[in-house]
Protein backbone atom coordinates (compact mmCIF):
# COMPACT_ATOMS: atom_id res chain seq x y z
CA UNK A 1 0.00 0.00 0.00
CA UNK A 2 1.44 3.17 -1.24
CA UNK A 3 2.31 5.81 1.74
CA UNK A 4 0.61 9.29 1.78
CA UNK A 5 2.94 11.94 1.98
CA UNK A 6 0.97 14.86 3.89
CA UNK A 7 0.57 18.04 2.62
CA UNK A 8 2.53 20.83 4.64
CA UNK A 9 0.32 24.00 5.65
CA UNK A 10 0.42 26.28 3.31
CA UNK A 11 2.56 29.67 4.54
CA UNK A 12 0.52 32.64 6.61
CA UNK A 13 0.16 35.41 3.95
CA UNK A 14 1.31 38.51 5.08
CA UNK A 15 -0.52 40.78 7.17
CA UNK A 16 -1.81 44.15 6.40
CA UNK A 17 -2.24 46.94 8.47
CA UNK A 18 -4.30 49.98 7.72
CA UNK A 19 -4.96 53.39 9.57
CA UNK A 20 -7.56 55.59 8.53
CA UNK A 21 -10.60 57.92 9.74
CA UNK A 22 -12.24 54.22 9.92
CA UNK A 23 -9.39 53.20 12.10
CA UNK A 24 -8.96 53.72 15.63
CA UNK A 25 -6.81 56.97 15.97
CA UNK A 26 -2.64 56.40 15.70
CA UNK A 27 -3.17 52.73 14.91
CA UNK A 28 -0.42 52.43 12.90
CA UNK A 29 2.14 54.20 15.14
CA UNK A 30 0.53 51.95 17.88
CA UNK A 31 1.74 49.40 16.35
CA UNK A 32 5.34 50.81 15.83
CA UNK A 33 5.61 51.21 19.84
CA UNK A 34 4.30 48.00 20.56
CA UNK A 35 6.89 46.07 17.79
CA UNK A 36 9.67 48.05 19.92
CA UNK A 37 8.66 47.22 23.04
CA UNK A 38 8.37 43.38 22.14
CA UNK A 39 11.95 43.27 21.49
CA UNK A 40 14.57 42.58 24.42
CA UNK A 41 18.29 42.81 25.20
CA UNK A 42 20.47 41.88 22.61
CA UNK A 43 17.88 42.01 19.27
CA UNK A 44 17.91 44.76 16.66
CA UNK A 45 15.68 47.65 15.27
CA UNK A 46 16.09 48.61 12.10
CA UNK A 47 14.13 51.81 10.64
CA UNK A 48 14.71 54.04 7.44
CA UNK A 49 11.95 56.50 7.12
CA UNK A 50 11.16 60.17 5.74
CA UNK A 51 9.25 62.60 8.20
CA UNK A 52 10.01 61.56 11.54
CA UNK A 53 7.82 64.12 14.28
CA UNK A 54 6.47 61.12 17.02
CA UNK A 55 8.19 62.44 20.14
CA UNK A 56 6.91 59.55 22.16
CA UNK A 57 7.76 56.96 19.61
CA UNK A 58 11.27 58.47 19.75
CA UNK A 59 11.57 57.94 23.54
CA UNK A 60 10.56 54.43 23.10
CA UNK A 61 13.26 53.84 20.66
CA UNK A 62 15.70 55.64 23.53
CA UNK A 63 14.32 53.23 26.33
CA UNK A 64 15.22 50.44 23.62
CA UNK A 65 18.76 51.44 23.22
CA UNK A 66 19.06 51.59 27.10
CA UNK A 67 17.63 48.02 27.65
CA UNK A 68 20.32 46.90 24.99
CA UNK A 69 18.56 46.86 21.41
CA UNK A 70 21.13 47.81 18.32
CA UNK A 71 19.15 50.39 16.97
CA UNK A 72 19.74 51.64 13.51
CA UNK A 73 17.99 54.44 12.13
CA UNK A 74 18.17 55.87 9.02
CA UNK A 75 16.63 59.36 8.71
CA UNK A 76 15.62 62.07 5.92
CA UNK A 77 17.77 65.03 6.33
CA UNK A 78 16.24 67.78 4.46
CA UNK A 79 12.04 66.11 3.58
CA UNK A 80 9.94 68.72 1.97
CA UNK A 81 9.04 70.43 5.15
CA UNK A 82 12.43 70.66 6.33
CA UNK A 83 12.52 71.46 9.65
CA UNK A 84 9.93 68.79 11.01
CA UNK A 85 11.84 65.94 11.94
CA UNK A 86 14.63 68.69 13.82
CA UNK A 87 12.84 68.11 17.19
CA UNK A 88 13.33 64.08 17.18
CA UNK A 89 16.93 64.22 15.33
CA UNK A 90 18.02 66.62 18.40
CA UNK A 91 16.45 63.79 21.04
CA UNK A 92 17.95 60.60 19.35
CA UNK A 93 21.04 62.32 18.78
CA UNK A 94 22.12 62.64 22.15
CA UNK A 95 20.22 59.10 23.35
CA UNK A 96 21.46 57.11 20.57
CA UNK A 97 24.34 58.58 19.02
CA UNK A 98 26.16 56.73 16.06
CA UNK A 99 22.81 55.03 15.90
CA UNK A 100 20.91 57.46 14.18
CA UNK A 101 21.81 58.44 10.79
CA UNK A 102 20.58 61.30 9.36
CA UNK A 103 20.88 61.26 5.39
CA UNK A 104 21.65 64.10 2.98
CA UNK A 105 22.30 64.11 -0.32
CA UNK A 106 24.41 66.29 -3.23
CA UNK A 107 21.23 66.04 -5.73
CA UNK A 108 17.45 67.22 -5.30
CA UNK A 109 16.19 63.02 -4.40
CA UNK A 110 15.08 61.98 -0.91
CA UNK A 111 15.37 58.78 1.40
CA UNK A 112 11.50 58.02 0.72
CA UNK A 113 11.53 54.37 2.10
CA UNK A 114 9.12 53.35 5.31
CA UNK A 115 11.56 50.07 6.32
CA UNK A 116 10.35 49.30 9.92
CA UNK A 117 12.46 46.13 10.88
CA UNK A 118 12.87 44.13 14.25
CA UNK A 119 14.89 41.30 14.99
CA UNK A 120 12.34 39.78 17.89
CA UNK A 121 9.95 37.77 18.44
CA UNK A 122 10.93 36.89 14.65
CA UNK A 123 12.16 38.65 12.20
CA UNK A 124 10.51 40.67 10.07
CA UNK A 125 10.07 44.46 8.42
CA UNK A 126 6.64 46.49 8.04
CA UNK A 127 6.93 48.39 4.77
CA UNK A 128 4.84 50.75 3.32
CA UNK A 129 3.40 54.37 3.09
CA UNK A 130 3.56 55.19 6.72
CA UNK A 131 5.73 57.70 8.18
CA UNK A 132 5.62 58.42 11.79
CA UNK A 133 5.22 62.30 11.20
CA UNK A 134 2.49 62.98 14.01
CA UNK A 135 2.72 64.06 17.40
CA UNK A 136 1.30 64.78 20.80
CA UNK A 137 0.79 67.86 21.02
CA UNK A 138 -0.26 68.04 17.54
CA UNK A 139 1.32 71.47 15.66
CA UNK A 140 -1.52 72.29 13.42
CA UNK A 141 0.54 74.03 10.99
CA UNK A 142 2.77 71.36 10.11
CA UNK A 143 -0.28 69.14 9.46
CA UNK A 144 -1.82 71.72 7.35
CA UNK A 145 1.68 71.28 5.38
CA UNK A 146 2.43 67.74 5.33
CA UNK A 147 -1.06 65.93 6.15
CA UNK A 148 -2.07 63.86 9.05
CA UNK A 149 -0.98 60.68 8.70
CA UNK A 150 -1.82 59.14 11.99
CA UNK A 151 -5.22 59.72 10.63
CA UNK A 152 -4.98 59.65 7.42
CA UNK A 153 -5.18 56.92 4.58
CA UNK A 154 -2.60 54.08 5.29
CA UNK A 155 -0.83 50.84 5.57
CA UNK A 156 2.12 49.00 6.70
CA UNK A 157 2.79 45.42 5.33
CA UNK A 158 3.99 43.02 7.73
CA UNK A 159 6.55 41.22 5.65
CA UNK A 160 8.47 37.86 7.33
CA UNK A 161 9.86 36.47 3.91
CA UNK A 162 13.23 35.55 5.43
CA UNK A 163 15.13 36.36 2.49
CA UNK A 164 13.65 39.65 1.72
CA UNK A 165 14.13 40.32 5.54
CA UNK A 166 17.64 40.03 5.57
CA UNK A 167 17.84 41.85 2.53
CA UNK A 168 16.30 44.94 3.65
CA UNK A 169 18.02 44.89 6.98
CA UNK A 170 21.38 44.59 5.34
CA UNK A 171 20.49 47.26 3.13
CA UNK A 172 19.63 49.92 6.22
CA UNK A 173 23.01 49.17 7.93
CA UNK A 174 24.99 49.83 4.41
CA UNK A 175 22.88 52.90 3.82
CA UNK A 176 23.62 54.06 7.54
CA UNK A 177 27.37 53.31 7.16
CA UNK A 178 27.29 55.65 4.06
CA UNK A 179 28.49 58.01 2.54
CA UNK A 180 26.36 58.09 -0.18
CA UNK A 181 28.81 58.88 -3.09
CA UNK A 182 28.05 58.05 -6.75
CA UNK A 183 29.86 54.76 -6.74
CA UNK A 184 27.62 53.48 -3.87
CA UNK A 185 24.06 54.70 -5.12
CA UNK A 186 24.84 52.82 -8.37
CA UNK A 187 25.64 49.63 -6.86
CA UNK A 188 22.74 49.48 -4.57
CA UNK A 189 19.99 50.46 -7.46
CA UNK A 190 20.78 47.74 -9.36
CA UNK A 191 19.91 45.55 -6.19
CA UNK A 192 16.16 43.14 -6.85
CA UNK A 193 15.53 40.58 -4.01
CA UNK A 194 13.28 37.63 -4.95
CA UNK A 195 11.32 35.79 -2.22
CA UNK A 196 9.07 32.69 -2.12
CA UNK A 197 5.95 34.64 -3.69
CA UNK A 198 7.42 38.43 -3.84
CA UNK A 199 10.25 40.26 -5.43
CA UNK A 200 11.03 43.25 -3.88
CA UNK A 201 12.96 45.97 -5.49
CA UNK A 202 15.08 49.19 -4.04
CA UNK A 203 15.28 52.53 -5.89
CA UNK A 204 16.80 54.03 -7.60
CA UNK A 205 18.04 51.36 -10.35
CA UNK A 206 19.12 51.62 -13.54
CA UNK A 207 17.08 48.87 -14.87
CA UNK A 208 13.46 49.45 -17.03
CA UNK A 209 10.36 50.59 -15.01
CA UNK A 210 9.53 46.80 -13.60
CA UNK A 211 6.32 47.95 -13.36
CA UNK A 212 5.08 49.95 -15.69
CA UNK A 213 6.41 46.67 -17.91
CA UNK A 214 4.09 44.42 -15.99
CA UNK A 215 1.03 46.79 -16.33
CA UNK A 216 1.68 46.84 -19.89
CA UNK A 217 2.12 43.19 -19.97
CA UNK A 218 -1.94 43.11 -19.17
CA UNK A 219 -3.95 41.63 -21.64
CA UNK A 220 -7.13 42.89 -22.89
CA UNK A 221 -10.12 42.31 -20.60
CA UNK A 222 -7.58 42.74 -17.57
CA UNK A 223 -8.19 44.71 -14.58
CA UNK A 224 -5.86 47.19 -12.68
CA UNK A 225 -6.76 49.42 -9.95
CA UNK A 226 -4.05 51.75 -8.87
CA UNK A 227 -4.16 53.51 -5.37
CA UNK A 228 -1.97 56.38 -5.38
CA UNK A 229 -1.69 59.60 -3.00
CA UNK A 230 0.83 61.14 -6.06
CA UNK A 231 0.57 60.75 -9.50
CA UNK A 232 2.83 62.88 -11.57
CA UNK A 233 4.57 61.22 -13.75
CA UNK A 234 3.28 61.91 -17.54
CA UNK A 235 4.84 58.49 -18.83
CA UNK A 236 2.63 56.38 -16.07
CA UNK A 237 -0.16 57.74 -16.62
CA UNK A 238 0.43 57.43 -20.26
CA UNK A 239 0.93 53.74 -19.63
CA UNK A 240 -2.59 53.72 -17.80
CA UNK A 241 -4.29 55.18 -20.77
CA UNK A 242 -2.39 52.94 -23.14
CA UNK A 243 -4.02 50.26 -20.98
CA UNK A 244 -7.43 51.83 -20.99
CA UNK A 245 -7.32 51.84 -24.84
CA UNK A 246 -6.47 48.43 -25.31
CA UNK A 247 -9.47 47.15 -23.23
CA UNK A 248 -7.88 47.05 -19.90
CA UNK A 249 -10.47 48.29 -17.23
CA UNK A 250 -7.94 50.64 -14.99
CA UNK A 251 -9.21 52.61 -11.73
CA UNK A 252 -7.16 55.41 -9.87
CA UNK A 253 -7.95 55.90 -6.57
CA UNK A 254 -6.04 59.49 -5.25
CA UNK A 255 -6.11 62.30 -3.21
CA UNK A 256 -7.52 65.54 -3.09
CA UNK A 257 -6.50 68.12 -6.57
CA UNK A 258 -3.43 69.64 -5.66
CA UNK A 259 0.37 69.09 -5.71
CA UNK A 260 0.55 65.33 -5.48
CA UNK A 261 -2.62 64.37 -8.19
CA UNK A 262 -2.83 67.56 -10.61
CA UNK A 263 -6.15 68.13 -12.76
CA UNK A 264 -4.15 67.96 -15.67
CA UNK A 265 -3.12 64.31 -14.88
CA UNK A 266 -6.83 63.37 -14.14
CA UNK A 267 -7.70 64.96 -17.25
CA UNK A 268 -5.32 63.08 -19.53
CA UNK A 269 -6.34 59.85 -17.91
CA UNK A 270 -10.52 60.61 -18.08
CA UNK A 271 -9.85 61.19 -21.43
CA UNK A 272 -8.76 57.79 -21.93
CA UNK A 273 -11.41 56.23 -20.36
CA UNK A 274 -9.69 55.86 -16.69
CA UNK A 275 -11.79 55.74 -14.05
CA UNK A 276 -10.37 58.45 -11.21
CA UNK A 277 -11.75 58.67 -7.90
CA UNK A 278 -10.93 60.70 -5.37
CA UNK A 279 -10.58 60.81 -1.33
CA UNK A 280 -9.28 62.54 1.47
CA UNK A 281 -8.48 66.28 2.32
CA UNK A 282 -5.06 68.13 2.82
CA UNK A 283 -5.04 67.19 6.32
CA UNK A 284 -5.87 63.65 6.12
CA UNK A 285 -4.77 62.25 3.00
CA UNK A 286 -4.95 59.10 0.94
CA UNK A 287 -1.75 58.31 1.59
CA UNK A 288 -2.05 54.88 0.55
CA UNK A 289 0.08 52.96 -2.50
CA UNK A 290 -0.80 49.95 -3.95
CA UNK A 291 -1.81 48.02 -7.31
CA UNK A 292 -4.27 45.54 -7.94
CA UNK A 293 -3.92 43.40 -10.92
CA UNK A 294 -6.10 40.64 -12.30
CA UNK A 295 -5.79 39.05 -15.95
CA UNK A 296 -8.09 35.67 -15.63
CA UNK A 297 -6.76 34.02 -12.65
CA UNK A 298 -3.46 35.46 -12.68
CA UNK A 299 -3.37 38.00 -9.91
CA UNK A 300 -0.86 40.12 -8.18
CA UNK A 301 -0.39 42.95 -6.02
CA UNK A 302 2.26 45.84 -5.59
CA UNK A 303 2.82 47.86 -2.49
CA UNK A 304 5.56 50.20 -0.77
CA UNK A 305 6.44 53.38 -0.70
CA UNK A 306 6.88 54.03 -4.52
CA UNK A 307 5.14 57.35 -5.90
CA UNK A 308 4.24 57.39 -9.81
CA UNK A 309 6.21 60.24 -10.23
CA UNK A 310 9.60 60.78 -11.87
CA UNK A 311 11.29 61.53 -8.40
CA UNK A 312 10.61 58.13 -7.32
CA UNK A 313 11.48 56.49 -10.34
CA UNK A 314 14.69 57.73 -10.80
CA UNK A 315 16.48 59.67 -8.04
CA UNK A 316 14.49 58.77 -4.63
CA UNK A 317 15.75 55.68 -2.02
CA UNK A 318 12.60 53.76 -2.36
CA UNK A 319 11.04 50.53 -2.02
CA UNK A 320 8.54 48.65 -4.20
CA UNK A 321 7.05 44.94 -3.66
CA UNK A 322 5.74 42.91 -6.34
CA UNK A 323 3.70 40.52 -4.67
CA UNK A 324 1.46 37.01 -5.96
CA UNK A 325 0.12 36.40 -2.75
CA UNK A 326 -3.24 35.31 -2.84
CA UNK A 327 -4.16 36.17 0.46
CA UNK A 328 -2.03 39.30 0.32
CA UNK A 329 -4.24 40.41 -2.75
CA UNK A 330 -7.53 39.61 -1.12
CA UNK A 331 -6.71 42.00 1.75
CA UNK A 332 -6.14 44.87 -0.74
CA UNK A 333 -9.25 44.02 -2.52
CA UNK A 334 -10.98 44.32 0.45
CA UNK A 335 -9.50 47.66 1.31
CA UNK A 336 -9.78 48.84 -1.98
CA UNK A 337 -14.08 48.00 -1.39
CA UNK A 338 -13.94 49.98 1.95
CA UNK A 339 -12.37 53.20 0.52
CA UNK A 340 -14.16 53.61 -2.74
CA UNK A 341 -17.39 53.58 -0.51
CA UNK A 342 -15.61 55.91 2.15
CA UNK A 343 -15.27 58.30 -1.72
CA UNK A 344 -19.45 58.22 -1.80
CA UNK A 345 -19.78 59.73 1.25
CA UNK A 346 -17.20 61.85 1.81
Amino acid sequence: MASVIPLLPAAPSPSVFFGGPDRASRHLRNLLEQRIEDVPEGGSILWATYYFRDEKLAEALVRAHRRGVFVTLCLEGKPRASSVNSSVIRRLKRAIGPGLRIVHHAIPCHLHAKIYGFSHPRPIALVGSYNPSGNEPEDIAILSRIGDQDRGHNLLVEIDDAKVVRNLFTWIRELHRGPLALQWRMRTHTLAMAGQESEAMLFPRSQPNLLADRLSALSPGSRVRVAASHVRDGSMAGVLCDLSRRGVRVELLTGSAGRRAPPRIEHSLEAARVKVTRLGSADQPMHCKFVLAESGTDRWSAFGSYNLTRTSRWLNYELLILSRDEGLWEQFDHRWSELIAASCIA
